[in-house]
């Protein structure tokens, strides 16, 4: 446990390199110099502090009557801050609600399970402009803002890609002042932290709300009530109308807490509304007394499981309820609340609500939205069947992020009859009457009918989810220009030779307010000496960097800058791994989710390569790198686990070996997060995109890498493509098959003759086989080693391997020429431009949300 200064005069803000750990308790004489700071500061206002106060009058009311003593944690002063700092946003905060209420503009809905935001001061302060003042505030309590910064837990409300792209995407509509609320949920541990014990991943609770989340409003007006279980019945009216009713269900509260998400010095401020569930009874007092104390909370347990945990295993039936429960939970809440600020302002006259409203469902986890919205509207409001279906189909749009069928979401009509009964008539209904429409297009086409239907057949029926969302739905996009190609010509083909005309491309993109101007402040700063500062929301501007790589001063500024922020990554490594790298070497970095087709086993094989050859002398020439690998694999993802082994197993064995580290060193990263790629990317070399081709719907890892002066190496996959167009094949290492190319090799792959008649890789498997990185744990790669030369490999590790290495020597050669490199890192930069998600969201505004 550190100790913060004890002499705030001599306070200054540090830099990122030297941060104190984020636990730190603060020494005797900082609690009194923060009292005196506080005692100080209220002095000289004689009134109440208003919202409006400047940020230290604010602070100092939270220190002094919120805790309420002399002596505080650190993590009390943090809240304190954060506290401060929210109140800087209210009256804009107020504001945007009721110039949104009045629907001046159309409102976006943006559905997801994930949203991963990182931190959030710096990125507040950033937004308001007002950095510097809380750097100053910080001197008077014998602190330094980045060293309060270190204290914020990460919000664990995410995982990988998908929850960071919403994040961004957030950013960017509030900086281009749209009208957009997140509904996500607020999960009480996250996903999971990720510790490694002997080599393994262990999974731990993610803490993140143990002290509190200042930045979250709970709002007690607008709980609602989402039902579960029970059956229908059905009646009819004296007009003769038929009505259904959802009876006897079993609800669970769902309570909303609002998080402030701040526009780019603009005024705007959106809102994430994040569902919690709790039970409408939590405790049976009748129960208790007679000493059945588990049992009289059970209804409170069941209820809080639905937002426990990001992502349960669903390796088991009880883990799928699980997921489908959370899955209806955050729809069915989401559009109550919806509907409710509909009809506040227009009353139950539906006939502009899809003018009004546009409803984006962030990949397939969202899509019973679809009939959750019909169900809303024909049971609570009453509309017919025909008006229901216009507004639902006028108002849904459907991103899809994923190839992978696994990813696609299939649910077992019997569970979700049990628990959603009422949604399940409605999913069939609609199912009948979209297959007229294929009837129509496809005569007697039975086979036809079976492929597009919504229900698939079986010995027990399945609920097609990504099909619902695409009936539904006015607009289907994917997330870069390959992948939407895939969609069209292969996933959904059938769905768009029906409906062409709801198919669309949007790229992702990452927010360059985080990504580059708040995680990267050396480069930010000296970009904005050249360019002026106007690049932070138009990054297209950065393409005059191109202008400088023949400016001498510029490019050896650049390269410093690069060297410093890799002592920051080297200092961190130590501090998460208790591996030396040196800044002086390559920094080789691969960090995201762990999953076969992202291929790290591509990356640990290469490693191996690499490490023979210095076993055997063949060192000349060699670039000392240092590989980092880091992610989460799932729970329940046993090939992914094992693959975190491997990684661990090898980076020992390189970094114990003194004849190996002068050349070579390796990392696994534990806990991965939105916080270590704030290190991680300004500090990478070479950026690792190396999916098999045809698998990566997007990336974005790759474009925070590429935006910080990273070069990639990387497969003709995802947004890769769109990558290498904008900076040019000279600037780039691309290797492996394309995806036509992979299909093909798919047809007669023959990994084991690969391996045979590959030098390099057959070394690498001898070395895997005879256990040298499993000495003591005989056998626990072999699933591993056998999925390497398996005909039905569908990643195609062997196929690529040769091709991998030639291009990392082609890397290595490039890295040796050092201003040449240096003048690469410039040009990547300069491309990035296409990849701010500010970009991204301008098409959704312009071709999906205000399109009619």
């Amino acid at each position: 446990m550190t100790t913060a200064k004890t002499n705030a005069s001599a306070t200054k803000p540090t830099a990122r390199a030297s941060r104190a750990k984020a636990n730190s308790k603060t020494s005797s004489k900082t609690k009194v110099a923060t009292q005196t700071a506080a005692d100080n500061q209220l002095s000289s206002h004689a009134e109440p502090c208003e919202p409006c106060d400047s940020l230290a009058a604010s602070l100092a009311r939270h220190i002094r009557y919120g805790l309420c003593r002399d002596e505080h944690e650190q993590h009390e002063l943090f809240n304190a801050v954060a506290q401060s700092v929210k109140e800087q946003m209210l009256d804009n905060w107020r504001q945007t609600r009721i110039k949104d209420n009045q629907y001046q503009q159309k409102q976006v809905a943006y559905l997801s399970l994930e949203f991963l935001m990182g931190r959030a001061l710096g990125n507040a302060l950033l937004s308001l402009d007002i950095t510097a003042d809380a750097q100053q505030v910080m001197t008077e309590y014998a602190t330094s803002l980045e060293e309060l910064e270190q204290v914020e837990q990460d919000a664990g409300l995410g995982n990988g890609g998908l929850g960071r792209l919403a994040a961004c995407f957030l950013d960017s509509c509030a900086s281009l002042d749209l009208s957009v609320t997140g509904y996500g949920i607020r999960y009480q541990y996250g996903m999971f932290v990720q510790k490694i014990v002997d080599g393994y991943q262990v999974e731990r609770p993610d803490r993140w709300l143990r002290h509190g989340n200042p930045w979250e409003v709970r709002i007690a007006n607008r709980i609602v009530t989402v039902p579960f279980f029970g059956h229908t019945e059905t009646y009819v009216d004296k007009q003769g109308h038929r009505h259904h009713v959802w009876a006897e269900t079993q609800n669970v509260l769902a309570v909303p807490y609002d998080v402030p998400i701040p526009g780019f010095k603009n005024g705007r401020i959106n809102t994430l509304r994040l569902w919690k569930a709790e039970a409408n009874d939590e405790f049976d007092l009748a129960e208790f007394n007679e000493g059945d104390y588990a049992e009289a909370v059970a209804t409170k347990n069941l209820a809080e499981q639905i937002t426990m945990v990001l992502y349960p295993n669903d390796s088991s039936v009880n883990g799928k309820e699980l997921r489908l429960r959370q899955q209806y939970f955050l729809s069915s809440a989401s559009l109550q609340d919806l509907l409710a600020r509909y009809v506040g302002q227009f009353g139950e006259d539906f006939s502009q609500f899809s003018t009004h409203n546009v409803l984006q469902l962030n990949d397939t986890h969202p899509s019973i939205a679809v009939p959750e919205l019909m169900r809303l509207l024909l049971d609570q409001y009453g509309l017919s069947w025909d008006t229901a279906w216009a507004i639902t189909s006028e108002s849904m749009a459907y991103t899809n992020h994923t190839l992978l069928p696994e990813a696609l979401e299939r649910w077992s009509v019997p569970m979700m009859k049990n628990m959603l009964p009422r949604i399940v008539e409605i999913i069939f209904e609609i199912n009948a009457r979209y297959l007229e429409q294929v009837a129509h297009h496809w005569p007697a086409d039975i086979q036809k009918l079976a492929n597009m239907s919504i229900i698939e057949e079986g010995p027990e029926q399945q609920i097609r989810m990504a099909y619902l969302a695409i009936v539904a739905s006015f607009s289907v996009n994917g997330v870069a220009g390959l992948h939407t190609q895939l969609l069209k010509e292969g996933l959904f083909n059938d769905f768009y030779q029906l409906w062409p005309h709801k198919f669309n491309n949007k790229t992702n993109g990452v927010t360059p307010r985080r990504w580059l101007a708040y995680c990267n402040p050396k480069l930010s700063e000296l970009i904005c000496r050249r360019l002026g500062d106007e690049w932070i929301n138009d990054l297209s501007r950065l393409t005059a960097l191109n202008a400088f790589t023949s400016d001498k001063a510029f490019v050896k500024e650049w390269a410093q800058i690069k060297l410093e922020n890799k002592q920051v990554l080297t200092t961190f490594i130590h501090q998460q791994c208790g591996v030396e790298f040196d800044p002086l070497m390559m920094f080789d970095v691969q960090v995201k989710r762990i999953h076969e087709y992202k291929r790290q086993l591509l990356n640990i094989l290469h490693v191996i390569h690499l490490y023979r050859r210095i076993l055997n002398g063949d060192t000349q020439d060699m670039v000392p790198r240092c590989v980092l690998i880091g992610g989460k694999a799932a729970p329940g993802y046993a090939m992914a686990k094992q693959i975190i082994k491997l990684a661990s197993n090898v980076a020992h064995m390189v970094n114990s070996d003194p004849l190996v580290t002068p050349y070579l060193r390796m990392a696994f990263l534990p806990n991965y997060n939105v916080s270590a790629m704030e290190k991680i990317c300004p500090g990478t070399d070479l950026s690792e995109q190396i999916s098999t081709a045809g698998k990566e719907a997007s990336g974005t890892g790759n474009m925070k890498f590429m935006m910080n002066g990273a070069l990639t190496i990387g497969t003709l996959d995802g947004a890769n493509i769109e990558m290498l167009e904008e900076v040019g094949d000279e600037n780039f290492f691309l290797f492996g098959l394309d995806a036509n190319q992979v299909s093909q090799a798919r047809m007669n792959y023959q990994p084991q003759h690969i391996v045979e008649h590959s030098k390099a890789l057959h070394g690498v498997m001898d070395m895997l086989k005879s256990a040298h990185f499993n000495l003591v744990e005989p056998g626990i790669f072999d699933n591993i080693i056998a999925s390497i030369v398996d005909p039905n490999d569908q990643w195609m590790t062997a196929a690529d391997f040769d091709s991998y290495c030639l291009a990392q020597e082609q890397v290595a050669k490039t890295y040796l020429d050092q201003d040449s490199w240096q003048k690469m890192s410039i040009r990547n930069t300069a491309a990035s431009g296409r990849f701010s998600s500010d970009n991204t969201i301008a098409g959704y505004r312009d071709e999906i949300w205000m399109k009619k």
